[in-house]
Formats: structure tokens, sequence, C-alpha cells
């Protein structure tokens, strides 16, 4: 399997974009194995990941983000964990897992250590390719769920939110992220260019506000591009460009992102839920 992945990066002289490479395959990887173990039973992935897995979003992700499909169900997440890190053992994987299990979302920070040294991508032998995998395990009511088999590097089955779901999932980080993260504004950016995407999931979106004690007023049809648009005047823009610069597959559209540009798509999207059916 690292022959593949030398075979995916032998022409790539960007060394980001390389590791970058690395990163996703690793990702599609413990994906394979979740899927294996029966995760996506009562698992739903979520987030900036699944985006690009299921519909190409032109940036790369970090982290593997995932809900219960209902609060309460069975997650197995130690035991999903230990399957994962047997299975890149079992092909010479240096790889090491620490996992917290204490809080409501469950996390499990995967380390690949000398991968990047191995592949020509690091002078260091110690440096490491990190994934967080993330899982709420009391998931706000209302999210529609899909299941999708996608090749991204191999044949993946998995279930996910659906496109709506989705959309309001990113809502409400942009709503309640207490930091700026570019990535967030690229993900809104690409939502919103794309005119058949449909509306966010509200009931999911409000739910998710009041678990997370928003104090602000219920988001609606008529007043969610508001809420976001005032929320975007608060960043601060160079440091929203440098956030997502490193993961953004063609640099020139870091031009794109400005206030001025996303508050047009906001606009162009009020206008179009406004028309007639």
């Amino acid at each position: 399997m690292k022959d593949y992945i030398r075979e995916q990066i032998a022409n790539i002289k960007d060394a980001n974009l390389a590791g970058c490479i690395v990163r996703e395959y690793l990702q599609a990887r413990i994906l394979e194995s979740l899927q294996e173990a029966g995760a996506f039973v009562n698992w739903a992935f979520v987030g900036g990941t699944a985006l690009r897995f299921l519909y190409a979003m032109p940036r790369f992700s970090e982290d593997l983000d995932f809900s219960l499909s209902q609060a309460g169900a069975e997650d197995n997440f130690t035991n999903f964990m230990k399957k994962a890190k047997a299975d890149f053992e079992a092909e010479n994987y240096n790889i090491a897992i620490k996992v917290k299990t204490s809080k409501t979302v469950k996390s499990a920070f995967i380390k690949f250590a000398g991968l990047l040294y191995e592949m020509g991508l690091s002078p260091l032998a110690s440096e490491t390719v990190s994934i967080k995998v993330e899982i709420d395990t009391n998931p706000p009511a209302g999210a529609g769920l899909e299941t999708s088999i996608i090749r991204r590097h191999i044949l993946l089955n998995f279930q996910h939110y659906d496109k709506s779901s989705l959309f309001a999932g990113k809502l409400h980080a942009l709503l309640m992220r207490k930091y700026v993260k570019g990535r967030d504004i690229y993900d809104l950016m690409w939502y919103l260019s794309d005119r058949t995407w449909p509306m966010p999931n509200l009931l999911l979106l409000n739910n998710a506000l009041t678990q997370t004690e928003w104090h602000g007023s219920q988001i609606t049809e008529e007043n969610w591009q508001a809420e976001i648009a005032h929320r975007l005047c608060e960043f601060d823009w160079g440091r929203v460009v440098a956030d997502v610069k490193p993961f953004v597959e063609k640099q020139s559209e870091l031009n794109m992102i400005t206030l001025d540009s996303i508050l047009a798509l906001l606009k162009q999207r009020r206008n179009t839920a406004e028309l007639p059916l």
C-alpha cells in the first residue's frame, strides 16, 4: 500500500500538496477500517472531509468528524480505534493512537511517525502525519441521513448527513466557533457558489444552537443570511486566508476569499430563495 502512496505523489513537486495527498489516503484507509468494523450502522460522516470525499470539494481537510445517527446509539469508539491501529500495524506503519472518551465528543489523535520521511517529503524521521477522529455521541436531533458508495483511493460505503444537514453543520460552526477558521469560510463560499445546493436544515441548526447555548434569535429562512453576514464582519480576513491557504488545491482561489465576495454570495442566495416556485 505504501507503493500506492509513492505513485500518487511521484510527479508532485509541492511538498505541502504531496503531504495533503498522503494524509487523505490515510483518511480513506481509516474510513475503510471503520466500514469493515460496522461503524456506519450508527456513525454518520460529517464535516469538511465528508464534503471532499462525497462532493470533491477542492480543499483538503485534516480531521474525520462523525455524529451518531441518533443519541444513545452504541458508538464502540475505543474498539474501532484499536482495529484501525491493528490494520495499519499489519502493513508496517508506525502508528500511535491516543483516545479520549470522557467527554460527549469522543476523540482520537492518530499519528503516523516517519511516513513523510519515508516518502521523501520531510528531512525529519520524527515528523508525523496527524489525523484527529471525533464523534458526537449526543448529536442534535433533526439530521437527514443518506448512505453513499464513493471511490476516493478505494471504494467506500458509508452513512453521512444529507446536503441540507451538512450545510447546517457548517453554519453552526461559523456561528459558534470561538476562533477564526478560514476553512469554515472557504466551505461557506463553496456551498453558496452552488445555486443547486439545498437550503440549510434549519431544524438541525436550531437544535444544535440550543444545545451549545446560542444567545441569538431563532434562525429562520428569512434571517439566516443576515446572521451569518453579521458573524463574517467580525473576522480578521488576513487570518482567514492564512488558515485555509495550506489546504486549497488552487492557490488562485485565495483571491476570492474576501468579505465582499462572501456577502455577495449570501445576497444572491437570499434572492434565489425568494423566487416564486
